[in-house]
């Protein structure tokens, strides 16, 4: 049988590890860029499990940018301007990119005489590994290259 203080003393650990990760994104200035962490992830329209669901995302790594936070909650945008409530635990920090607008062109250098790797349809999430002059370097199911950051939406503004 558990002791009750066992059992407390396991709640506390438990509780402190989400704290971790809260404090560490709520030291972060708004607006900033998260991803989802998880397959599934419901949106709600305020900051606790109260409140209703407006949106079940199932797509994993999807961008989204952080716009308030509140406790373990982020109100968060979407790609398409939804905006809603995220528990913390559904987010992760790692950068990810959404291709927007007409088909990108994945290159193999930062320009646009340099190799074309593929064509990217809108739509299509990578992960960022870093932006500079225009261009932005991504992975998308394991093929790198460079994509122009005007055809993406996160993690870069």
């Amino acid at each position: 049988m558990i002791s009750r203080f066992a059992l407390l003393a396991a709640v506390v650990l438990g509780l402190g590890m989400g704290a971790d990760a809260a404090t560490a994104q709520t030291s972060k200035p708004v607006p900033y860029w998260a991803s989802l962490a998880k397959g599934e992830a419901r949106m709600r329209v305020g900051p606790s499990t109260d409140y209703p669901a407006s949106w079940i995302y199932q797509r994993r790594d999807l961008p989204v940018k952080v716009l308030e936070v509140y406790t373990n909650w982020r109100k968060v945008e979407d790609p398409d301007g939804t905006q809603g409530w995220l528990h913390v635990r559904l987010l992760k920090d790692e950068p990810t990119a959404m291709v927007k607008g007409d088909i990108a062109q994945m290159r193999d250098g930062p320009s646009d005489t340099a190799k074309l790797l593929l064509r990217l349809e809108p739509g299509v999430v990578g992960r960022l590994s870093g932006c500079a002059d225009g261009w932005c370097a991504l992975e998308v199911n394991s093929r790198r290259g460079y994509v122009l950051a005007s055809s993406l939406w996160g993690a870069t503004d």
